[in-house]
């Protein structure tokens, strides 16, 4: 459903019957001849009824029309095919499609009886050429022929039949699949129906009709509306969020009539794109059991023909050579089943799923672990209302008897999605391991590789099959991956993650099977004896969570025991009953009805406006589409302008669009004299440009280059293929593989590369090491690289290598000895053994703390193993000295990618090619890198937030969260959490308390952002170079909320938490001297400020005065908003020129410290002497300040980096410096880069963050 449809109940409502004139002639045709029991005729619509049922005022109905033919686009059939009496309300049947309608109304065809027949309901779904859906809720019910009319003249006597009964269908018409409702709302109408005769049918049905135009549709969230049709209360569920349906049916109807095994089948022929054929002899059943199988499937959704009641004329249908979702009459199973080949047969009355040309279903499986939990799962679903009903007293009120029913269904449909989604995220959960986001490539065949032999028939393609990961379904579902959609599988996707997942994206690190997985297989079914080598490379790319079913079963098993958080009920909706239906289809009594539902909401809005910006968002959004059909066109943007306070999410773009382009002149005006009007318009201008750029959302499939390769495409080609992201260590890679040759890489060297690679990762799965090795090493520890078998000064074995030591495994009985740990080498060099007459080329390798010097005939290995322990040994060295694991990670990959250069070149050159790898060794003999002792003591460990990206990212804003700014109702307590604002919008989020990942990317505009503040409220605050303040929700990781009272950058925020009454007064900045005053709670200004000067770059508040940053200038603003005090920009720095870039207020003291960007100095004020400085403090190896904060009693300053001696390389500083003696107390050193931002978590550590040619983050001790 499109942005710019106004969300409204009802689309149409269609009568369809036998004429008139057709059921005489039968009727004479009946007492003449005679009759069977039942005839069949053909069908036809007799009425049309589609809104507005209502003639407005010419002036407000002209905007109004074109874009009421919008609404309609289900209804597509020329007016010509219906009588101009037919036709109910203005336009209804100029676009009404009725070919097939008459058809689906009766799929049995149209009965005449000589008996009254029960009333029938069934559904229908139509799906457009661009797929959008339209639903319908068919009853079909039996009146008697000729009823009231002439025809008795004669007396009754002279007919051999009194009274015949022919069947008429009333199909209410829906873009929302509310089957529910709609069916309760279709029992209503029939029980007037019963009482009216048949001249009376169409205006009762028009009255009807009329009462379901007037019902909005709930926006996404949790709010539920009701309304009254007599003797009914009908509630219309919301949709979850935009990407969703709203869900109106039992979703447990499947688990009636299937087996859990059964409907894993029907489920994995749905994701294989297979050509599925419901059949049961219960119309209603099929559609109802359609919708419930490709709601499981979310969020995948089913992008094949859907047709799930066939008419008896439609059976050809079935014929189609694609993949389709189609449903029968079950009387039609044996024909179907014989005339038609490769369909998948699902019977629904007795739970069969078969073949058309087999009987059993020879399809591949769904994987065992994920159905194995997914059967567990079944076996604990409360599926039957009266077993939940045996304790409860029986009620006495229907309605009260239908709202205990809504919400049992409500929360079993919960418990049922929660479990589907679950076996989703089971079966592609490794899929984001092997995306490259940067190229859009999906690497499918290391994807599958990781799966054992049994699942993959379930994934790869193998004809005439087309299986899971060819399909246009999972396309679409990758599309949403690269695009980082953070949907409920994402978010899912996240919360099950293990331990060990969790500690390796800190780090990027290698694939290699770590010890704890090595003795989980050892303990598994699946031996070793059962994987050859050849086997192993068919299995590489393994991960902790990508290895085969000894690391998966565990997380699935951790999962199932987790059933009490599976369980936990949803939250009850919240309802809004809408007011009585007008008792006229009076112009005035229908605008009375809406007149009376913005009262409502306005009180709604006025008793949330405090307590729930959620619900308060959905009460703006039902106003503003009221406000809408009333041609109320500023009110409605009043109310959708608000949305960016409440919840974004839920923003309807299109009809904003809209409602701003029909805007008469005068009404235009209006809204020019309101600032708030005005800004929504200048924002929808802006998003309306910014959507004429399509965005690319291709997927690409990974594949072997096919010509030379110059630099730029090779570091593409490697990215692709997931090698390695960084581009300084591709480049590096690139000069190693043309080494004296042209700069381009020929495609078969790159495919023998390429082979290496993984077959080395293969090899690596087979490495089985005996429990008396194993317990010698840590359970993250993983073998990168293992020797051919020589001769030791500790005897013969192959020399095995971890991340933190190299040991020997002996020959004959394994056993472990520890040849050294990385930290610990001394020396590594080659030298030469006597053997016979010759010498063999050995390595010697001394370690601190032992006599004995290590030697390996390693003979033409030697001069690899040189390269590659030297290599280790630096990035450990380096590691220990930054407390940064990124030096070892980079250290891992050197080594791997030198061990396949040489196994691909195979030249006298190759030892040399891959010694170009060997960067950190390089710059450990090139720039000495021994960290000052005072950074060592200091520097508590590095973390790099742009690890997921190819290159570094400016660190822009820091931001620490304590634990208690998370909701108060969460379950436990919940960690402190850094906020990282890079570079593009982008913000990443790291657990406070392990320092792991905890969300890669919230992306938050796309402008750079400037500063961060967090609130009690839940909510983090960012402001950003486009003028807009973005709110993140704690809770959710979403951004649903925009402050835009800004009109240019927004350069600071702050807050006073010195109240009492916790509701803190909140400040922002923008760089044009605009200040705002906010009620956080609220988010509406409470005062404004202008402070005149060149640029406002921060403010805070201290003793409850606003102090200014300005270019020239440090500011101090009384509680009017004028400048109390003024410290100006001291002569011989304006002359340099240069400006203020932060400052620090000492209240205690007295005093005023400021920094400027091109000063390496800090100039000290007294605070009631503003004149000059009164001291002038040099800052050691800074050309300029960016940043200062206070922390206890110390100044903590980041500074612009200088140019070293030595390579010329950036170093920058943090200088400490003591408050009272106006000293450098310490001087640290960890940025290669400028430091952009400091910030202090809870006084014990602060945190630096460096410009991009560092990008990383360093974490500091607080003594």
């Amino acid at each position: 459903m499109a942005d710019h449809l106004p969300p409204a109940l009802l689309e149409a409502c269609v009568v369809v019957g036998a004429s008139s004139d057709k059921l005489r002639e039968v009727y004479q045709a009946i007492n003449n001849n005679g009759t069977p029991e039942q005839l069949l005729l053909e069908p036809e619509v007799l009425h049309v009824l589609a809104p507005p049922f209502v003639n407005r005022p010419h002036a407000e109905s002209e905007a109004v029309r074109s874009h009421g033919k919008k609404r309609r686009s289900f209804l597509r059939k020329k007016r010509e095919q219906l009588a101009p009496s037919q036709a109910g309300g203005r336009g209804g049947s100029e676009d009404v499609d009725l070919m097939a309608l008459p058809q689906l109304c009766f799929p049995d065809g149209l009965q005449v009886t000589n008996e009254q027949k029960d009333e029938q309901f069934h559904f229908l779904v139509f799906t457009d050429v661009f797929g959008n859906k339209t639903h319908g809720v068919v009853m079909q019910c039996y009146r008697p022929i000729l009823e009231g009319t002439s025809f008795f003249q004669n007396g009754p006597g002279s007919f051999k039949f009194s009274t015949l009964f022919s069947a008429y269908s009333f199909c209410v018409i829906s873009k929302y699949p509310y089957f529910t409702a709609l069916k309760d709302c279709l029992s209503c109408l029939l029980i007037q129906l019963r009482t009216c005769c048949l001249s009376d049918m169409e205006e009762t049905v028009k009255e009807f009709a009329a009462k379901l135009a007037l019902v909005p549709i709930p926006p996404p969230g949790q709010l539920h509306l009701m309304f009254t049709l007599r003797p009914l209360t009908i509630v219309l569920p919301s949709r979850e969020d935009k990407d969703h349906p709203a869900i109106d049916l039992d979703l447990h109807l499947p688990f009636l009539c299937f087996r859990p095994q059964q409907l894993l089948q029907v489920l994995s022929c749905l994701l294989q794109e297979q050509r599925v054929v419901l059949f049961s002899a219960d119309w209603a059943r099929l559609t109802l059991v359609a919708e419930s199988f490709l709601l499981f499937l979310q969020p995948l959704s089913w992008q094949q023909p859907y047709v799930p009641v066939l008419a008896r004329g439609m059976l050809d249908f079935l014929m189609a050579p694609t993949a389709f979702l189609m449903g029968c009459h079950l009387s039609h199973f044996e024909e179907v089943a014989a005339e038609t080949d490769d369909l998948i047969l699902i019977n629904i009355d007795n739970g069969s799923v078969s073949t058309s040309y087999s009987e059993t279903l020879d399809l591949p499986e769904f994987p065992p672990a994920a159905a194995d939990c997914f059967t567990h799962r079944c076996q604990s679903l409360q599926i039957h209302f009266d077993l939940h009903q045996c304790h409860h007293a029986s009620c006495a009120d229907i309605s009260e008897q239908r709202a205990q029913r809504r919400a049992w269904q409500h929360n079993l449909n919960h418990d049922i999605q929660r479990i589907t989604l679950e076996l989703i995220v089971n079966i592609f959960r490794d899929v984001s391991s092997h995306l490259n986001y940067e190229h859009r490539v999906f690497n499918s065949e290391e994807f599958l590789k990781t799966r054992e032999p049994a699942e993959q028939l379930f994934y790869k393609k193998e004809q005439p099959v087309l299986q899971v990961l060819e399909t246009h379904i999972f396309h679409c579902f990758l599309k949403d991956r690269l695009n980082r959609k953070m949907d409920n599988f994402a978010r899912m996707e996240l919360s099950t993650r293990s331990e060990m997942q969790k500690m390796k994206a800190m780090v990027k690190v290698p694939r290699r099977p770590t010890v704890q997985e090595i003795q989980a297989r050892s303990k598994s079914s699946i031996t070793e004896s059962k994987l050859s080598k050849r086997l192993g490379m068919s299995l590489p790319n393994l991960r902790d969570d990508q290895t085969i079913s000894f690391q998966r079963n565990p997380l699935l098993t951790r999962i199932i025991l987790s059933d009490p958080a599976l369980r936990t009920p949803p939250k009850p909706p919240n309802m809004f009953k809408l007011p009585e239906f007008p008792a006229s289809r009076s112009f005035n009594s229908v605008q009375n009805y809406y007149s009376e539902l913005i009262q409502q909401l306005g009180k709604a809005i006025f008793s949330v406006q405090k307590e729930n910006s959620t619900l308060l968002a959905r009460f703006y959004y039902l106003r503003g589409f009221i406000n809408t059909l009333c041609c109320r066109r500023l009110d409605a943007l009043g109310d959708f302008q608000n949305l960016y306070k409440t919840d974004t999410a839920i923003f309807p773009t299109q009809l904003v669009t809209w409602l701003v382009d029909t805007l008469h002149r005068d009404e235009r005006q209006q809204a020019d004299k309101r600032p708030e009007l005005r800004r929504l318009m200048v924002k929808v201008k802006t998003e309306n440009e910014k959507l004429l750029v399509q965005p690319d959302d291709h997927v690409k499939k990974f594949a072997l280059p096919r010509k030379h390769l110059l630099q730029e495409e090779f570091v593409r080609c490697v990215q692709e293929c997931g090698i390695v992201q960084d581009v300084a260590t591709i480049h590096r890679l690139f000069d190693a593989l043309t080494d004296g040759q042209l700069k381009q890489v020929d495609p078969e060297l790159f495919k023998v590369f390429y082979t290496f690679w993984k077959e080395t990762e293969a090899e690596a799965q087979d490495v089985n090491l005996p429990p008396e090795v194993i317990d010698h090493l840590d359970n993250s520890e993983c073998v990168y690289k293992l020797s051919s078998c020589v001769k030791t000064s500790h005897g013969v074995g192959k020399i095995a290598m971890t991340q933190k030591r190299l040991f020997l495994l002996t020959v004959g009985r394994q056993s472990f000895l520890e040849i050294t740990k990385f930290r610990d080498i001394q020396d590594v060099k080659i030298a030469s053994a006597p053997f016979l007459l010759v010498r063999i080329p050995s390595l010697r390798i001394e370690t601190s703390g032992r006599l004995e010097v290590f030697e390996a005939n390693l003979k033409t290995e030697t001069e690899l193993w040189n390269l590659v322990v030297k290599e280790m040994w630096a990035g450990r060295k380096m590691a220990d000295q930054h407390k940064d694991p990124q030096y070892m990670t980079q250290a891992l990959t050197n080594v791997l990618l030198m061990d396949a250069v040489m196994g691909c070149l195979q030249t006298q050159r190759s030892v040399i090619a891959a010694s170009k790898l060997a960067y950190l060794d390089k710059i450990k003999h090139e720039v000495p890198m021994m960290v000052p002792e005072t950074t060592s003591e200091t520097l508590k460990h590095k973390i790099n937030p742009s690890l997921d990206l190819a290159e570094p990212q400016t660190v822009h804003v820091l931001l620490y969260t304590p634990g208690q700014l998370t909701c108060n109702d969460s379950e436990g307590e919940m960690n402190p959490k850094l906020w990282v604002a890079l570079s593009g919008g982008k913000v990443v989020v790291f657990d406070a308390a392990s320092w792991s990942m905890l969300q890669d990317c919230i992306q938050v505009g796309e402008s750079q952002l400037n500063c961060m503040l967090g609130l009690v409220q839940e909510q983090v605050w960012i402001g950003s170079q486009d003028s807009v303040i973005y709110i993140i929700d704690t809770h959710s990781m979403s951004c649903n909320k925009q402050l835009t009272e800004h009109r240019h950058e927004v350069t600071g925020l702050t807050m006073d938490s010195r109240d009492q009454h916790n509701s803190q007064q909140t400040y922002s900045c923008s760089c044009d001297g605009t200040i705002l005053q906010w009620d956080s709670a609220s988010l509406k200004v409470k005062r404004q400020y202008h402070l005149s000067c060149d640029r406002l770059s921060s403010i805070q508040i201290y003793d409850g005065a606003l102090w200014c940053c300005c270019s020239d200038s440090i500011v101090e603003l009384k509680k009017s908003g004028t400048p109390q005090r003024r410290m100006a920009l001291p002569d011989d720095i304006r002359s340099m020129p240069s400006s203020f870039s932060s400052f620090i207020v000492i209240p205690e003291r007295g005093q005023l410290w400021t920094g400027c960007a091109d000063s390496g100095e800090l100039c000290l004020w007294h605070t009631n002497s503003h004149r000059r400085p009164f001291k002038r403090i040099s800052l050691p190896g800074s050309s300029g300040v960016t940043c200062m904060i206070r922390v206890k009693d110390q100044i903590w300053v980041g500074c612009r980096g200088v140019r070293g001696q030595c390579g010329g390389q950036l170093r920058s500083q943090v200088l400490v410096m003591d408050a009272e003696s106006h000293t450098v107390a310490k001087e640290l050193q960890a940025h290669s880069d400028s430091i952009q931002t400091l910030c202090s978590a809870e006084d014990r550590y602060v945190l630096s963050g460096s410009a991009r040619h560092d990008g990383k983050i360093a974490i500091w001790k607080v003594e």
